[in-house]
């Protein structure tokens, strides 16, 4: 999905800034337009990565996946990564042969300008589903990209893959390895279609740690777990997910070879937390978004279920609309609890708001006061807590309310 930045208005949501972006050794990245989006803008990224950079992937679980997604997945087995291509405009997803022939030729060109293996180089597709990729224009425009090439172009990297965004999406951190500091930088998009099962989602972190691709991987999927897949902004997961990190190693940390080693407690907080900054952008900067929204579920049978519970939850259109509106309709949470199909006790059932009781012990709370809880309700960051009594597993979600403004934007997304 996605296809048209700037849809609307920048998110009331947004940080302030795009936050300024060290250079990270080994790696170098130019944008510019090759004219697959419809408007007139960045329309595709160019990563150069060198050589001996490991890498990390998690990729979306769709049965639809891309022809991208396909490809990077396999070659992300390979452990070993030269350069990266992203283009927007076009998700390169179900386009059958010629989809698969768009990703070779694509990466066989850049493969012959980095001089290195074709699987080495790595793809991803954000756009319009069903429709040609035009990969001519891509493989025209890489030379001069090449010539572009810098080490500090991180914000419009973070522009040139954005769909439906309406900012820029970038994080960064330092961590330490032994006494050895390393820095994190990472970059995403996504506005619509995020549900992640690892939306259109993507995103790329990089950092000069030395750590081998089994580690970085360990590393990864616990980081995605923890993350994009604990945020959702309709329910949708498509068909183009693709997360990759990347380690190039110019640090010069002591080697490390397990993801569970002592040493590495710092980098994978930091990684951790970065992936969280970015997840979290992304659900501010949902289509029509006007509110952040926490929700927090404990006393489950299980984290997963827990987990279940609190996005079934947040993916409610009645619960989010009730958000979008300011009414604190507490009952649609106690609907959203039922069908999620995991065990609960009504008897014991809690929820919160904004930190204030509505309801327990299977009905509104005693002399309830909607005062507080609707002041809350009017604010832009929204918490929703809940007990269901039965065990000790908790989880916590993101996402945000469902306003007027998602229609507007996907009716016409094609357009």
């Amino acid at each position: 999905m996605n296809a048209k930045p700037n849809q609307t208005s920048t998110s009331p949501l947004a940080p302030e800034s795009f936050p300024r972006m060290p250079v990270i050794e080994g790696v170098a990245l130019a944008s510019g337009s090759c004219g697959i989006a419809k408007s007139v803008r960045s329309d595709l990224l160019l990563v150069e990565l060198r050589a001996g950079t490991t890498v990390a992937g998690t990729f979306t679980r769709s049965l639809t996946a891309s022809a991208p997604v396909k490809w990077s997945k396999k070659a992300v087995r390979g452990g070993q990564a030269r350069g990266l291509i992203v283009n927007s405009g076009n998700a390169n997803t179900y386009t059958g042969p010629a989809g698969k022939q768009a990703v070779e030729r694509t990466v066989e060109a850049a493969a012959d300008q980095f001089a290195c293996r074709p699987s080495r180089v790595f793809v991803a597709s954000t756009g319009v589903i069903g429709q040609p990729l035009p990969y001519e224009k891509i493989i025209g425009a890489l030379p001069g990209l090449g010539r572009q090439l810098s080490p500090m172009a991180w914000d419009a990297a973070a522009k040139a893959i954005m769909t439906t965004d309406t900012f820029p999406k970038g994080a960064t951190r330092k961590a330490k390895i032994g006494r050895v500091e390393v820095t994190l930088n990472g970059i995403a998009k996504g506005s619509g279609m995020i549900a992640p099962d690892m939306a259109t989602m993507l995103a790329f972190a990089f950092t000069d740690a030395k750590l081998p691709a089994t580690v970085l991987q360990a590393l990864l999927s616990d980081a995605v777990d923890k993350s994009f897949n604990c945020i959702t902004v309709d329910s949708d997961t498509s068909t183009s997910d693709t997360v990759l990190l990347f380690a190039t190693g110019a640090a010069g940390n002591p080697a490390v070879e397990d993801a569970g080693d002592d040493a590495l407690a710092d980098f994978k907080a930091k990684l951790d937390d970065l992936l969280l900054d970015l997840a979290h952008q992304i659900v501010r900067d949902g289509e029509g978004a006007s509110k952040f929204v926490t929700v927090a579920v404990t006393g489950a049978e299980s984290d997963k279920s827990a987990h279940r519970i609190a996005m079934s939850i947040a993916n409610s259109p009645l619960v989010k609309t009730a958000i979008a509106g300011a009414d604190a309709n507490w009952g649609r949470i106690v609907m959203a609890v039922g069908k999620a199909g995991e065990k609960a006790a009504v008897d014991r059932l809690e929820i919160f708001i904004g930190g204030h009781a509505v309801a327990k012990g299977g009905g509104p709370v005693p002399g309830y006061d909607e005062t507080p809880v609707a002041r809350h309700m009017k604010g832009q960051d929204i918490a929703i807590s809940v007990d269901v009594g039965v065990g000790d597993g908790a989880a916590t979600v993101w996402t945000c309310d469902l306003t007027h403004g998602y229609i507007d934007i996907n009716a016409d997304y094609r357009s």
